[in-house]
């Protein structure tokens, strides 16, 4: 090999190298947003890392992981979920309706296949409205977030229903206990969003729906060609994305022991946040739920963080904002990456085989 091809083929090395570890750094990013966050609040906040305000901070984020864990199927088969905040609310009210006017004994099974059908109900629709009617999953979702708001607001006219664990005559429930107990000295959110993730982590990676959804994602025509059930599909990752929605509804209303129409606001933002924070491209057909999960402990680390700090809530607002811009950023930079270095990898691999 002549003195010129050496170089050039250890440039082609060092090319290769630099790609594959910038590929490699953007992919861990949540990862290391993370350990950079729980350094820097254990540093300035002593307490941080303390039992208790960890069994608190893994409750918080909890809630926003099962939300994103929903929405990562909904982004990867190529849609978005705006509805799901609202189907939250939706959720709690229709359990508090159910435990507030139910007649005698504990209604607690009752009020949460309710709020679960209602929701389901919810995500039924925006599935149909996106596979069936055409519509664009950002105003079909946009409308249902609007449809569930104000059916939660109906249903008690705006009201709250307080006392969801009992009432005056001394009736006790068992409601609280979704978002109270513990099981193994950890809160049962917990538990409940470990259970989802395993689920939601087998169909991703083992099963012929998870491959479908990310077939459809990363080229729908390519995928009903190849004799995928695209609508069928799509209509389960909003099915599900309900179900997550209304389990987030129930929790919250069992850990207050009272219904609120506003509850839920900005879920979806939060959720949207920590999925493409843990690499999920909002075009479809890339990202993992391990990725989302990562990404919703960014989302509550820094939260809990900037409020042990007495950071104002107003500052909180505009730091969510510019971490979810940066995101989206990073996203974008990822792809356009991994397009212009795609030669290198390519031929890497072709002489690897050799």
């Amino acid at each position: 090999m002549t003195p010129i091809a050496q170089t050039l083929s250890r440039s082609n090395r060092l090319a290769d190298r630099g790609a594959r570890l910038l590929l490699l750094l953007l992919r861990a990013r949540a990862v290391l947003v993370l350990v950079v966050l729980l350094a820097v609040f254990a540093l300035l906040v002593p307490s941080f890392l303390s039992a208790n305000n960890l069994s608190i901070l893994s409750k918080h984020v909890s809630i926003s992981a099962i939300v994103a864990i929903g929405m990562t199927f909904v982004v990867l088969a190529g849609g978005i979920d705006l509805s799901v905040g609202s189907m939250a609310g939706l959720s709690g009210m229709v359990a508090g309706y159910v435990l507030t006017h139910h007649a005698g004994g504990d209604a607690t099974l009752l009020a949460v296949l309710a709020a679960l059908l209602a929701c389901l109900a919810v995500g039924a629709v925006n599935g149909l409205l996106v596979t069936r009617a055409g519509v664009a999953p950002f105003i079909a979702t946009l409308g249902t977030l609007y449809i569930a708001r104000g059916a939660a607001l109906l249903i008690s006219n705006g009201k709250t229903f307080p006392n969801l664990g009992g009432d005056a005559s001394g009736t006790t429930r068992l409601f609280p206990a979704i978002g109270q107990s513990f099981l193994l000295h950890l809160p049962t959110p917990v538990w409940v969003m470990a259970m989802l993730f395993a689920i939601a982590s087998g169909v991703a990676t083992r099963t012929p729906l998870g491959r479908h959804i990310y077939a459809i994602g990363g080229n729908e025509r390519a995928a009903r060609l190849a004799g995928i059930n695209v609508a069928q599909v799509k209509l389960v990752t909003y099915l599900f994305s309900g179900l997550c929605g209304a389990l987030v509804g129930l929790i919250i209303a069992a850990q207050l022991e009272a219904s609120h129409p506003a509850t839920g606001e900005t879920f979806e933002l939060n959720a949207i946040a920590a999925v493409v924070l843990g690499g999920t491209s909002l075009m479809g057909g890339r990202g993992t739920v391990l990725g989302s999960l990562l990404g919703a402990f960014v989302i509550g680390v820094l939260a809990d963080g900037l409020v042990m700090l007495g950071v104002s809530e107003f500052w909180q607002i505009v730091i969510k904002g510019l971490v979810i811009v940066l995101a989206v950023s990073i996203d974008q930079l990822q792809t356009r990456l991994q397009a212009a270095f795609l030669p290198y990898l390519m031929r890497s691999s072709t002489e690897a085989g050799r």
